[in-house]
């Protein structure tokens, strides 16, 4: 391949949609010489699977923030910015790696100097806010990506970047534990107002994270081993990998119906996840070719932790196992509903232009198994409704009135269930006339097909 190509995959739903799965798929048949992960964080949880003959160093990864391709010998990782970097668990999901024969990750790996990083202190915090707000919990994952973004614009002068970590003398250590120190006794501040000693175990661990003044030194020598063995790169450096002739993958994390400004607030993260989110990402490094964009789906909906889900149904728990997605940790409960053509209208309208459609979990009908389709909603007020208003991009107040909209909603279900995925795929051009380019019929990398 001469040319240079480029593509982004971009979760349609709450997330677990399949993004990893299908990253992996395109490295491998466009030969992609990079993946770039662009939003998001260290909650991300892609994974992938390669098959038993596939002659592949191993078997299953979960990729957090290394690219969904790093599997494939030579495919390289860029992280840049407003991705937000958490060095220490980058470094654990190296050794992951490496336990499964993927021992040059980091040799393999460009990060934007500019990349925001989240600290311990961050993560704890984080922790706080969503523990305080008990039964009115937002829904996090635990690792400070959105408290990091948060404090970053409440305090830009504390905020702490990739490049920070790469000078070696004393003096730039010295003004980095200054910063560090400053990022905790400010977070301590804030939080321990809220805070009352009531009992929960958790609560006070996480506060006592914030008064320990020991960790800045412990996590700053760990954060700058990063640094040392992966320079923080320049925009100059990342554009000319990126500009190389070959195929480049865009990686998104979580779905769009989590999206900081277009998600249902406030159960949303603190990242963009729509094909302007790339364009801007991608803006500064120059690109002369265009972006191509793909949305990805499960063949049915699923959500971690809080928020709403209309098509929620209990009874598809035991029918639809999920060896990599659990209930338990900071995600909270794993659920799965059935199709909703509601969601995907608005999904679809909010993402922005895509080139075509990747869909996941086809497997469900080859095992006998039906679904409904959810094409409507009917309220205490109104009995149909079958989009969702439109609002101002970063009108919040919009999106707390479509939260409130669809936890009052039931689903209308068309009278025939779908059987197999041929149903499945006619229901689905009652919605969009988007190509589907790829379609997966299981988790590992030989069960996708194309068109």
């Amino acid at each position: 391949m001469s040319e240079t190509r480029y593509a982004s995959v971009l979760g349609l739903g709450f997330g677990d949609c399949g993004k990893g799965h299908f990253v992996d798929a395109l490295t491998r048949r466009w030969q992609a010489h990079t993946v770039v992960r662009f939003s998001g964080g260290a909650q991300a949880g892609h994974n992938v699977v390669t098959s038993a003959d596939g002659g592949d160093v191993g078997s299953h990864h979960t990729f957090s923030q290394f690219g969904a391709g790093t599997l494939v010998p030579g495919t390289r990782t860029v992280l840049i910015d407003p991705m937000v970097l958490h060095p220490t668990a980058l470094l654990v999901e190296a050794e992951a790696l490496g336990r499964i024969g993927v021992h040059d990750a980091l040799s393999r790996l460009m990060i934007d100097a500019r990349c925001r990083v989240t600290t311990p202190y961050h993560q704890a915090a984080g922790r706080v806010r969503e523990l305080l707000r008990g039964e009115a919990a937002h829904g996090t994952c635990g690792v400070g990506v959105g408290e990091t973004v948060r404090h970053a614009l409440a305090h830009p002068d504390q905020a702490m970047r990739y490049a920070d970590l790469s000078a070696a003398d004393a003096a730039h250590v010295r003004t980095q534990m200054d910063k560090l120190n400053s990022i905790r006794e400010t977070l301590f501040a804030d939080l321990s107002q809220l805070f009352a000693q009531d009992g929960n175990a958790a609560l006070a661990e996480e506060m006592q994270t914030l008064q320990d003044e020991s960790l800045a030194g412990r996590w700053l020598n760990m954060a700058r081993a990063l640094a040392r063995q992966c320079a923080p790169a320049s925009i100059e450096k990342i554009s000319t990998q990126l500009k190389q002739p070959g195929c480049v993958v865009f990686e998104g994390a979580q779905g769009v119906l989590l999206d900081e400004w277009r998600g249902f607030h406030p159960h949303t993260t603190w990242s963009s996840i729509t094909t302007a989110a790339v364009e801007a990402a991608a803006q500064c490094f120059d690109l002369e070719a265009p972006i191509r964009h793909y949305g990805v789906l499960r063949s049915y909906l699923t959500r971690h932790g809080a928020g709403p889900l209309p098509t929620h149904d209990e009874s598809l728990n035991a029918l639809l196992p999920e060896p990599y997605n659990h209930s338990e940790g900071w995600q909270g409960r794993f659920r799965r509903g059935h199709p909703d053509a509601v969601l995907l209208r608005y999904a679809l309208e909010v993402m922005g232009l895509l080139n075509g459609l990747l869909v996941s979990h086809l497997d469900v009908f080859q095992r006998g198994m039906s679904l409904q389709w959810c094409d409507s909603y009917s309220t205490p007020s109104v009995s149909f409704i079958d989009r969702l208003p439109m609002g101002v991009c970063g009108d919040l107040s919009h999106q707390s009135m479509l939260t409130q909209l669809i936890e009052r909603s039931k689903p209308r279900y068309a009278l025939e269930p779908i059987l197999s995925d041929r149903d499945y795929f006619e229901r689905m051009a009652s919605v969009t006339d988007l190509p589907v380019i790829l379609r997966s019929y299981g988790s590992t990398n030989a069960d996708v097909r194309e068109q």
